[in-house]
């Protein structure tokens, strides 16, 4: 199969581990995106979740800053910013000063879920719960406050210093059908979230590419797609490997959420029959083996979605087992992206 050539991108959550602390992520976080942007990975992106005991990335905004400001090249951002959790003004001021500090370097990706339980969306100040309904006028007051002035235009009643002027990158994320909609509609970039919703990938795809508008940010469809890849120097270990992930995603969906726990040898002695069926299903846009395993499950992957972009991500306990299944996927997809 003839490689294809697209960017490759890395997805973090800034995993606190079983036995760890927060402090030690958020250095961690730090330490591999020196490593991936050494290892030429095209940008760096944080996820914003709340009251979730095993992810240190709460304070997006913040965790990009820090980052940032210990990176040189890589671009740095959101992937995503849940939009209905905060006023469109404190989020362009957020990200026009991160563009300020770092310009050319930030992307602010931008979701729709709350990313947490319905009490935690509550003490985020999210006042009503069909604040969601509002998310497309609140993308566009986005892109208005992140806008040049026009020569002659009255100023904004309400601005963004900084912000005004930066033109910040906006992508839609999605994991249905409703992303792909309005990323088509706004001439957006857009990103799914395959990784652990992957069911209408596809769909989404096919429908954000038949709908698309053509924008001033955009002449033509731009998808990013979202794969788990877990890579050792056997096909073994890596699955080893990905049993921390299956358990913390069982222990989600169990309403018992924690740090990320340790590997075991099988998933198969946690969980039950169906259990191992949701597994399958849910996190089938994965990616486990040897290096030779890897590459052939990219390229198919790949082949399959026509992506112009992948987005990896890898919640492995042990961050020198971490950084090693990063540095095995650089080595085995450079020819797609020399």
């Amino acid at each position: 199969m003839e490689p294809l050539r697209v960017p490759l991108s890395l997805l973090d959550l800034s995993p606190i581990c079983a036995g760890s602390t927060a402090a030690q992520s958020l250095a961690n976080t730090l330490d591999l995106a020196r490593h991936a942007e050494r290892w030429g990975y095209h940008r760096y992106w944080l996820a914003e979740h709340h009251n979730m005991p095993g992810i240190a990335s709460a304070a997006t905004s913040v965790v990009i800053g820090h980052v940032a400001a210990g990176t040189n090249t890589i671009r740095v951002g959101a992937g995503g910013i849940m939009l209905p959790n905060h006023a469109p003004l404190v989020i362009a001021e957020q990200f026009g000063t991160l563009a300020t500090l770092y310009p050319g370097r930030i992307d602010l990706g931008l979701g729709r879920a709350p990313g947490t339980d319905q009490r935690t969306m509550f003490a985020l100040r999210r006042h009503l719960a069909g604040d969601v309904d509002r998310f497309p006028q609140d993308v566009l007051e986005l892109q208005a406050y992140f806008a040049t002035p026009q020569a002659g235009a009255a100023p904004l009643p309400v601005r963004a210093i900084p912000g005004e002027g930066t033109e910040v990158p906006l992508w839609m994320l999605g994991s249905s059908l409703y992303g792909a909609q309005l990323a088509a509609a706004l001439g957006l970039p857009f990103a799914f979230a395959s990784h652990f919703a992957p069911a209408e990938l596809m769909n989404a795809l096919e429908l954000y590419r038949r709908l698309f508008k053509p924008s001033a940010t955009l002449a033509k469809p731009y998808a990013m797609v979202a794969l788990n890849v877990f890579a050792a120097d056997t096909d073994g270990e890596a699955r080893r490997l990905f049993t921390s992930l299956q358990q913390a995603f069982l222990n989600l969906r169990r309403g018992t959420p924690g740090r990320l726990p340790t590997p075991i040898e099988d998933i198969g002695m946690v969980a039950t029959t169906p259990e191992k069926v949701l597994l399958e299903q849910s996190l089938s846009c994965s990616v486990v083996g040897a290096p030779d395993t890897v590459r052939k499950g990219v390229d198919e992957f790949l082949a399959r979605t026509g992506a112009d972009e992948l987005i990896v991500t890898a919640m492995v306990h042990d961050h020198a087992a971490r950084l090693r299944s990063f540095e095995i996927l650089a080595d085995v997809t450079k020819a797609k992206r020399a």
